[in-house]
């Protein structure tokens, strides 16, 4: 093969948002590639994200910005309630199509993954393909599966979230070398046990926002505890809503034994109990109870979430995306969107491999990683307000509460 004929064949282990917008990239830049998945199917769950200018480049040019659109709200003002739904703020979001050539707007997580998904051909997703480890020789990088079997190609992508086993088998590697960081070995800082979830298509008779063109964007500050609720109404007439504990040091240790970050519904039911009074601003519908009743079992999940930044993204034919690389708290899906830039920072650097020597491999991924990890940390900063939310939550200037930082 011809130096200039030359494109690496990518394994992508993981088919969440990152892993399947840096594959629908790839098939549009005709770059082989196959993804491992070691759930049984794709997962659609999780609440809602908002989308920004930033963003909506890559969707155009993905050619499903009409479908984003389709199936999106414009962001309409982010308004705060204490837990008598009195209102404390009410702020725009800060986007305008005027000043920045695109609105800012709201689509479920669901939907979201599904037009990405269709933008890729199904038989190119290999189910049931737990990682357990990985080699490299001089000319390929090798997965070795929980099925017994390997398989082969000259880039490997570990998409495959914060507990990445691609990046446990880069790190032991790293680390028999001696060229692991220190904080690189420490576990991931639990912040945050949320539920959340997406109802069924409900009744605009009912709920008559769900028939605005903008979004009803409402967050509600709990008074005692270091609880907060968000509820956003959709393009498809659902409301998704997510409700959020905050660790502390000594309840961080409390729910250490839930350590799946990983979307599903385990131990869901047990939290949604525990939150059911919990008053929302929504019209007919009272509480989170109301919300929960009518939201498929399916579509509700409970996660841990954490926060950390590595400083290791890379090794050999290796490279990290997304959770793998970045772990943050949900900012209206901050976490899924700083993982599609990176796939397509990545991809654009994937793209300008003519040769399968690791020496010209391993300067590109440091190039993807300056690019970045400064912004990267920016994320992970921003998703760390969140805390402070702990010993604010009965200040008095409500237009300094932290919680209009968050979602900004």
């Amino acid at each position: 093969m011809a130096e200039e004929d030359f494109k690496p064949h990518v394994l992508i282990v993981g088919a969440g948002i990152g892993g399947i917008a840096l594959a629908a990239i790839l098939e549009r830049a005709q770059i082989p590639y196959a993804i491992y998945e070691r759930a049984s199917s794709v997962k659609f769950l999780g609440s809602a994200i908002a989308l920004g200018p930033g963003a909506m480049p890559f969707f155009d040019q993905l050619g499903v910005l009409d479908q984003i659109l389709a199936r999106s709200k414009i962001i309409g003002p982010n308004s705060t309630w204490n837990e008598q739904l009195e209102l404390q703020t009410s702020l725009p979001f800060g986007v305008t199509k005027e000043e920045f050539g695109y609105e800012g707007v709201i689509i479920a997580r669901p939907a979201l993954h599904n037009i990405l998904l269709s933008q890729i051909p199904l038989e190119k997703i290999y189910f049931n393909k737990r990682v357990l480890s990985h080699y490299e020789t001089d000319d390929l990088v090798v997965i070795r599966t929980s099925d017994g079997k390997e398989h082969h190609g000259h880039i490997l992508v570990g998409a495959d979230g914060a507990y990445s086993g691609v990046r446990q088998s880069l790190y032991e590697k790293l680390e028999k070398e001696h060229r692991l960081p220190r904080s690189d070995k420490d576990t991931l800082k639990a912040s945050v046990v949320c539920l959340v979830g997406q109802t069924r298509p409900l009744d605009p008779a009912i709920h008559p926002a769900l028939d605005e063109r903008n979004t009803r964007f409402d967050t509600v500050i709990g008074d005692k505890g270091p609880y907060f609720w968000v509820t956003f109404t959709t393009a498809d007439k659902t409301i998704c809503w997510v409700t959020l504990m905050l660790l502390d040091e000594a309840t961080a240790k409390e729910h250490s034994a839930f350590r799946n970050s990983e979307w599903g519904p385990e131990a869901a039911e047990s939290m949604a109990k525990q939150v059911r009074d919990f008053p929302i601003p929504c019209g007919e519908y009272k509480t989170m109870g109301d919300l929960i009743d009518l939201t498929p079992k399916e579509l509700l999940s409970k996660v841990m979430l954490e926060e950390k930044l590595f400083k290791t993204w890379f090794g050999g034919r290796t490279v990290l995306l997304g959770d793998a690389c970045h772990k943050m708290t949900p900012n209206a899906g901050l976490g899924a969107t700083t993982a599609i830039h990176d796939a397509i920072v990545l991809a654009n650097y994937l793209n300008t491999l003519r040769t399968n020597d690791a020496k010209t491999i391993t300067p590109l991924f440091q190039q993807y990683q300056d690019e970045r990890a400064p912004l990267a940390k920016d994320a992970v900063a921003a998703s760390a307000v969140m805390a402070k939310l702990i010993g604010k939550q009965t200040t008095k200037d409500p237009v300094d509460h932290p919680i209009n930082e968050v979602f900004r």
